[in-house]
């Protein structure tokens, strides 16, 4: 393995590319920030595992594109999980939340079929949101499959930008820490040719997937498993040579002064909807903090 990084432990994106093919990819390795966004939230262990799996999957896609600004993976569904949102800022903050307004199916099931038994039928969004001076940028697939790596399969083989595979793991450790896992594959178009067209008997293509999959749970939430151990024992063979790795960490953006700011522009007959026992109470859906406004900071604040 030829190794030019800096030295990052953990919640982090590592790149790398399989020397002898050309094949770029990136290892997300997600420890104590997937550990406290899903502990903040009182979901059941199954949907837990499908957002680390979200959270993890927003930080690889997210860095395969030059953007500054916001990109948001947003799962809607029909199935008791009715919607999963996680986003990831470009200086790499990371955030999300699951909905649960269903009954949920058994544990085993839910985690061995989570789009069939979690999300039911609906679609996956990806948006990259540079701000408001920026065309956003949205792709949209169907949910297919039985779990989240199918959906995305499906959603790259649509795409003629480029290939792209993904590899996905989140679960707790056996000394009860939260840990997410996501590898992805992915091969640029040739000059005036499609990503899709490439793959057509790629031997080094098939190669690279079926050693990326090979990866177990075990071996991809393992917090004694550096980056740099894991990609060599998956891709030795053929060479890996890693780069810069990308830190990663919980990043909020609600705060009181932006709740403030709303509170001020809302109507009054809004405002005498939203108090209750004298005073507006706002829970952010992400970090799962509140923020309480008695009616007089509220006052004060319309006044102002």
């Amino acid at each position: 393995m030829t190794d030019n990084t800096v030295t990052l432990t953990d919640d982090l994106v590592q790149p790398f590319m399989i020397e002898t093919s050309g094949l770029s990819g990136r290892l997300v390795r997600l420890g104590t920030t997937v550990d406290t966004i899903l502990n903040r939230h009182d979901i059941v262990e199954p949907v837990k595992v499908l957002l680390g799996k979200v959270l993890a999957l927003g930080a690889g896609l997210a860095t395969a594109l030059k953007y500054d600004g916001i990109f948001t993976i947003q799962i809607k569904g029909d199935g008791p999980v009715s919607l999963i949102v996680a986003d990831v800022t470009s200086a790499g903050d990371v955030r999300g939340y699951a909905q649960v307004s269903g009954e949920l199916p058994p544990d085993e099931e839910a985690l061995d079929a989570p789009v069939e038994k979690l999300l039911g039928k609906g679609y996956l969004a990806f948006t990259v949101d540079q701000g408001p001076e920026m065309e956003r940028y949205q792709g949209i697939v169907e949910l297919k499959g039985k779990n989240l790596e199918d959906s995305i399969d499906y959603y790259f083989e649509q795409s003629e930008q480029f290939a792209s595979k993904a590899h996905l793991a989140a679960g707790k450790t056996p000394e009860g820490q939260w840990r997410a896992t996501c590898i992805i594959l992915q091969r640029l178009p040739e000059e005036g040719g499609s990503g899709k067209a490439r793959l057509d008997g790629d031997e080094d293509w098939t190669r690279a997937c079926t050693f990326m999959k090979s990866a177990t749970d075990q071996e991809m939430l393992d917090s004694r498993l550096s980056a740099n151990d894991l990609l060599f024992r998956l891709f030795h063979e053929d060479g890996v040579r890693v780069f810069d790795p990308k830190p990663l960490d919980v990043g909020c953006r609600c705060s009181r002064e932006k709740i403030s700011t709303v509170l001020t522009k809302l109507p009054d007959e809004d405002l005498e909807h939203a108090l209750e026992d004298g005073k507006v109470s706002v829970t952010c859906e992400f970090c799962n903090i509140t923020f309480d406004f008695d009616r007089e900071q509220i006052d004060e604040l319309r006044q102002s």
